[in-house]
């Protein structure tokens, strides 16, 4: 079964940064897409940025210019670099991945979430 697994986030004042990690374990044939998502309360979850295996990036406009996501070069760790937070980051970050898990199948995959909050 793959896995995919958050660290990073935490509690930062406004303006500053933090970085997050995803690490991705088990039968991976090739992956597809890798990104992050984010929940916020009473909100629905939302697209914050995309890699595909290609390496084209695609960010939301609430967070072009500040965020940026990149993987590793093995291709099974993904990060996003948050810079100039602000308050309305606040939110559960969640790690995406569409994985062929067999040679001829994929299955989206989602990690278990990591709590980003900027203080004012």
């Amino acid at each position: 079964q793959v896995q995919l697994v958050e660290s990073g986030g935490g509690l930062v004042q406004a303006g500053g940064s933090l970085g997050l990690s995803c690490a991705a374990s088990g039968p991976i044939f090739r992956i597809i897409v890798m990104g992050w998502y984010r929940q916020a309360p009473e909100n629905q979850r939302e697209l914050v940025a995309t890699l595909t295996g290609g390496a084209i990036a695609n960010y939301a406009d609430s967070v072009k210019g500040r965020f940026t996501i990149s993987r590793d070069n093995g291709g099974k760790a993904m990060y996003l670099q948050m810079n100039s937070l602000k308050p309305e980051d606040t939110a559960v970050y969640y790690c995406n991945a569409r994985i062929y898990d067999t040679p001829t199948t994929w299955d989206e995959y989602w990690g278990q979430g990591t709590q980003v909050t900027v203080s004012s």
